[in-house]
């Protein structure tokens, strides 16, 4: 069975499930904090994270992000998806595990963990190593 709207799983780079809720409207964000993605969705399936962050409080967040405008008119955001939870430690967590399998367009940079971090994503993995051959200076810490 196919549901198509009310929620939807996302899968961090960790391997680990979040079962975000579906938000069409602004009516539907709760009044509590958490992780938030912004997603375009082509032909019913095909869900695309172009943006994903963290709130305290999703309605003062999110109704009137600066990023939203961008997302909508520019890259053509459908939704929002928001898992609520409560502590920041644990969105701060979820969010970078998310940013680090999705890598959407709208999110800026990816921060690496350590000097010799290298992500999961064969992509991603190929030109950090890369960089840090070069000695780019934004990776070089």
């Amino acid at each position: 069975m196919w549901i198509l709207f009310g929620w939807h799983t996302w899968w961090g780079e960790s391997g680990r499930p979040y079962r975000f809720k579906i938000t069409l409207t602004p009516k539907g964000l709760p009044d509590q904090g958490g992780v938030y993605v912004f997603v375009q969705r082509r032909f019913v399936f095909f869900l695309f994270p172009l943006y994903i962050g963290k709130a305290a409080n999703f309605k003062n967040r999110l109704i009137g992000h600066e990023r939203w405008w961008e997302a909508w008119w520019k890259r053509g955001a459908t939704e929002r998806h928001v898992l609520v939870i409560k502590k920041e430690s644990d969105r701060a967590r979820i969010e970078e595990d998310l940013i680090r399998r999705y890598q959407p367009r709208m999110n800026d940079i990816l921060i690496p963990r350590g000097h010799n971090d290298a992500p999961n994503n064969a992509r991603l993995r190929f030109w950090w190593k890369l960089k840090r051959m070069f000695r780019i200076p934004f990776l070089a810490r």
